[in-house]
């Protein structure tokens, strides 16, 4: 978002502001304020048992969000950096109020003060972490519930029913398998109208990604090979066209591995390969065999928790062959090979360098809703609804969506050369350009010269269709703005 449009939004807002008659507009009008020029809301979502509360503390490098099946992974829950920690209540009746909480199985254990989780609407954990600098995280409750109320409050709170803009500006969803629900919860999050979602604003995880290969030392290249084939799958696709494997317990304990941890590991590794090789055929045998090993049943239930099968397969290979030799290099080996590094980097590409971009169309649908209401004089509603027409970026995000679902009919190295300009696979010059990322200025002058000159070579053609035409002239404006820095 270019800081004129960012200025034309506030300029709504503030006279929005002065010409407000009630209290609840203009807290409405604060909040939007907040949205637009607070971090992006990046909400977690999946199906029960996905592993949403164990990639979030991954994600975080620590371990906040409880796993268990307590009342508090029945609830919607920010996570926000703040200068202390502290966690408030919201209660869908009555006055936000500060609860304490405990941490004595190292998740947050937020006392709820005798509400049922049916009582909250959602609970804010404020944390000092550098990780929450840019992104503000909702972790939130399984889809496909048992319990149908379980479920709704996370329908309720990411879904755009009834007109009501999602809470979150992007969305994280967690897969196993594709599923009949998976597809049309994606499809409530999207919408082509701007009230609604973008078709740049959700990343699918392929979730507990080694147990898609049986926990074998292949296994994350297997889900690799999964992800890929969902990805080409077009009804995905158009709803989540970036589908990253990702095994979020390993990466998480990979950025916690203890010394104590790595030596019994060791321990394993050095020990006679037969033995070892017996007690890894399953999860069972591994942590209740008696065996002759100097680590006891104990210690492996806990590597085995900690890990996982495949964790602890490919620990004990990596410090077996040699590959590692201190907690450290397996530490930054397994976060690696966890998939953890490629999700934090595709966070940064897709969302991050475009959070101006999504917040602003956040904020606008919130901000066209409350207009609407009635309360407002029409020149308000004239104004935001010309900022919506007229910003570039909000053109790329219908015309990509118009792509992604049909609406536009282009050869296909037209499409996907389109796709790619309009940020489908990066916000920056070169993922744009389909250049490599090291790709020097020069490199990226001459692309999107040559570029350019193609698109509008296409636009002015006589045989080009008028849809292709006003296409081509959005991506001619784009390479233009690239060229001009």
């Amino acid at each position: 978002m270019t800081d004129d449009l960012s200025a034309d939004i506030l300029a709504v807002i503030d006279d929005a502001q002065r010409a407000a008659g009630t209290d609840d507009d203009r807290q409405q009008l604060d909040e939007i304020r907040a949205r637009l020029t607070g971090p992006l809301r990046l909400a977690i979502a999946g199906k029960v048992k996905a592993g949403k509360s164990t990639l979030l503390n991954a994600l975080l490098g620590e371990e906040l969000a409880p796993t268990d099946a307590g009342e508090c992974t029945q609830i919607v829950t920010w996570y926000s950096l703040d200068d202390r920690p502290h966690a408030t209540l919201f209660p869908i009746e009555g006055e936000p109020r500060e609860r304490p909480y405990d941490r004595d199985g190292g998740a947050l254990q937020v006392d709820l003060g005798g509400l049922q989780p049916s009582d909250v609407d959602h609970l804010e954990v404020g944390w000092p972490t550098s990780r929450l600098r840019e992104l503000t995280i909702l972790d939130t409750p399984g889809i496909a519930s048992i319990s149908a109320d379980v479920s709704a409050r996370t329908q309720r709170v990411l879904a755009a029913d009834d007109g009501r803009v999602p809470v979150a500006d992007a969305i994280l969803y967690l897969l196993r398998h594709t599923h009949s629900s998976d597809i049309r919860f994606l499809e409530s999050f999207h919408d082509d109208e701007l009230a609604h979602g973008t078709p740049m604003n959700a990343i699918g995880v392929l979730s507990r990604a080694d147990e898609i290969g049986s926990c074998r030392l292949d296994s994350m290249e297997v889900a690799e090979r999964v992800a890929k084939r969902y990805e080409a799958e077009p009804r995905l696709h158009r709803l989540c066209p970036v589908i990253v494997p990702v095994n979020g317990l390993l990466g998480h304990t990979a950025t916690t591995l203890r010394e104590a941890e790595y030596a019994l590991l060791a321990a394993i590794a050095h020990a006679p390969v037969d033995e070892v090789s017996e007690l890894l055929l399953t999860a069972d045998r591994f942590a209740s065999t008696p065996s002759g090993l100097p680590v006891t049943e104990l210690e492996r239930e806990h590597l085995l928790g900690r890990l996982g099968l495949y964790g602890v397969r490919l620990s004990v290979e990596l410090i077996r062959s040699g590959v590692v030799s201190t907690s450290s290099e397996l530490s930054t080996e397994l976060t690696e090979r966890s998939g953890l590094n490629r999700l934090r980097a595709i966070l940064v590409r897709q969302f991050e360098a475009r959070s101006r971009v999504l917040k602003a169309y956040s904020a606008v649908a919130a901000l066209t809703d409350l207009l609407r209401s009635g309360n407002f004089e029409p020149g308000l509603q004239a104004r935001l609804e010309e900022i919506g027409a007229g910003a570039h970026e909000f053109q790329e995000i219908r015309l990509l969506s118009d792509l992604r679902s049909g609406g536009i009919t282009l050869k296909p190295e037209r499409t996907e050369q389109l796709d790619r300009l309009l940020g489908g696979s990066g916000h920056g010059p070169t993922s744009r350009l389909g250049l490599p990322e090291d790709a020097g200025e020069d490199d990226v002058r001459q692309a999107a010269l040559a570029a350019l000159s193609s698109w509008q070579g296409f636009a002015n053609h006589p045989l080009t269709s008028r849809p292709a035409q006003l296409a081509a002239r959005v991506a001619t404006r784009t390479l233009e703005g690239l060229l001009a820095g």
